[in-house]
């Protein structure tokens, strides 16, 4: 997988294996997910070809911006940023996902084909398919088909003792070897250590590094802490988040150090990996010292692997990464979250990949905010209290201008609920004398909400309602003291029952009636 990853990365298939002894090494090591199996992925290998294409004259480039990625990855442990990647919508992990598994499907194409490759996007390869159709390359055609055939049709009982995709290398090497003699191959490996990258630090270049630097942080982030989910899932455990970042940083640091390609978690491998019994960084570990090894007195074992065999297996991974359980219910789910994932997967494709998950996430957050809302005012209860005590005989009760109302904030109020809670409240404040605000069932508040309720209570007091504010405590009563909602509010307008609240409401009443015009406040 990593030759191959390599290949389609367009640096080669040696940065494909210095890619896996980096960063699997590193991030086994100062990583937080003792089983995970770190390397080339499908993402970074699609944002690292982009890279590629921008940067093909100079390398050293290319290879700074890795570096840099590897930094901001570190900075982002240190910040405790990945304990936040949990909260992403699936939506928008399956758009991303499905996208990924279709470009690198798409970039294979011509490879398999026999076709010399054509560097750009999936666009610019989609409209090379017609000639390479045309006129295949039939020994890298059968040969790529062999190997795809392998990966999928590989028996499931084997593949624990020999995985698909390595019983395709060996199956389509020999197929090539021995009768289609006329397909490419990848041709010689240098032996030993690669050269060391110096990084290119000059002014005026730093400003271009930034967004493609970011790009291939936020994905390596994304791709190895939802891969760390998985492990969790399979061994019952927890992984670290935030150290998880710092060993991936670590090892992308490595990776542009060495002039390889940056990886991330390997979803694959981890579970490979889990299911050969593998549970400590040694199994990590020993795989990149394996893997260096064989870079250093084995190269000539994969000089006369095909290409078209690599573009094979990757077909299969990437038909394997897009998300078929989420599209297999696309009629079943919720319009909204089908379009959210509509949207990311078609971004990811045809724009870029940060640019994908950022759109996805901000429409799957204004639909879950709209949906918040909705619950959240649910849970507002505003009514009339028709205590006899309100009223000096039972004939001056007038149920069209009550003069006390209660109006109780259950649960918990953000900005979902923000605007719409001033609407709902509002009107029922110009209908009484007196306001209630019951907070002994509120749960939380945030500063949206916050002042959205002091602009409810400026409201009362300018339309000469006075407010009697019961069960304010804990966190709630410091959100909102601290934010000076209640400023205009007498200390003893503070209750915590609401017998307490009903008698100081009478005697508020009271004030008014002896004054004749206004309640006293």
């Amino acid at each position: 997988m990593a030759l191959a990853f390599g290949v389609a990365s367009g640096l080669g298939p040696v940065a494909g294996i210095y890619g896996a002894v980096a960063v699997g090494f590193f991030a086994a090591v100062f990583g937080g997910t003792p089983s995970q199996i770190s390397g080339p992925t499908g993402p970074m290998t699609v944002a690292m070809a982009a890279v590629v294409t921008l940067y093909a004259d100079d390398l050293a480039i290319a290879f700074t911006i890795v570096m840099l990625a590897g930094l901001l990855q570190i900075a982002l442990g240190f910040l405790r940023i990945g304990s936040f990647v949990s909260y992403t919508p699936y939506s928008v992990v399956s758009g991303f996902m499905t996208g990924i598994g279709a470009i690198i499907i798409i970039l294979q194409v011509l490879t398999i084909l026999g076709a010399d490759p054509v560097p750009g996007g999936p666009l610019v390869q989609i409209a090379a398919w017609p000639d390479a159709i045309a006129k295949p390359n039939p020994h890298d055609l059968a040969v790529g088909l062999t190997a795809l055939a392998t990966c999928v049709f590989w028996p499931r009982r084997i593949r624990r003792f020999l995985p698909a995709p390595l019983a395709a290398l060996i199956l389509g090497t020999c197929v090539a070897l021995f009768w289609l003699t006329e397909a490419r191959t990848i041709g010689a490996i240098p032996a030993g250590l690669p050269a060391f990258q110096r990084p290119q630090l000059a002014w005026g270049l730093i400003g271009g590094f930034v967004e493609p630097a970011l790009i291939l942080a936020l994905l390596g982030s994304i791709d190895s802490l939802l891969t760390s989910l998985v492990a969790d899932s399979q061994t019952r455990t927890r992984h670290n988040p935030n150290r998880e970042l710092v060993g991936q940083g670590l090892g992308n640091l490595a990776t542009g150090i060495l002039g390889a390609l940056p990886g991330a978690g390997a979803t694959m491998g981890t579970v490979t990996n889990i299911r050969a019994g593998g549970r400590s960084p040694l199994a990590g570990a020993l795989a990149a010292l394996l893997l260096l090894g064989l870079l250093l007195g084995f190269g000539w074992i994969a000089e006369p692997i095909p290409l078209a065999v690599l573009a094979g297996i990757l077909i299969k991974i990437g038909w394997d990464i897009i998300d078929w359980r989420f599209i297999s219910r696309l009629r079943t789910i919720r319009a909204e979250y089908v379009l959210v994932m509509l949207l990311t997967f078609l971004v990811t494709v045809f724009v870029d990949l940060v640019t994908a998950v950022a759109l996805g996430l901000i429409v799957a957050g204004v639909i879950r905010a709209r949906d918040l809302a909705q619950s959240e005012l649910e849970s507002v209860v505003s009514v009339p209290l028709l205590d006899l005590d309100f009223f000096p005989s039972p004939e001056d009760i007038d149920p069209y201008n009550l003069p006390v109302g209660l109006i109780k904030l259950r649960g918990s109020f953000s900005i979902a609920s923000a605007n719409e809670l001033t609407r709902a409240i509002a009107a029922d404040i110009e209908d009484h004398d007196i306001i209630i605000l019951d907070f002994s069932g509120t749960t939380g508040v945030d500063d949206s909400a916050a002042l959205a309720i002091e602009e409810l209570v400026q409201n009362a007091i300018d339309d000469d309602t006075a407010c009697v504010v019961l069960g304010l405590s804990g966190d709630v009563a410091r959100t909102l003291r601290s934010l000076k909602v209640f400023r205009r509010v007498p200390d003893r307008h503070f209750v915590d029952s609401l017998e307490d609240a009903k008698r100081l409401s009478k005697h508020l009443l009271q004030e008014r009636s002896a004054d004749g015009s206004a309640l006293i406040i």
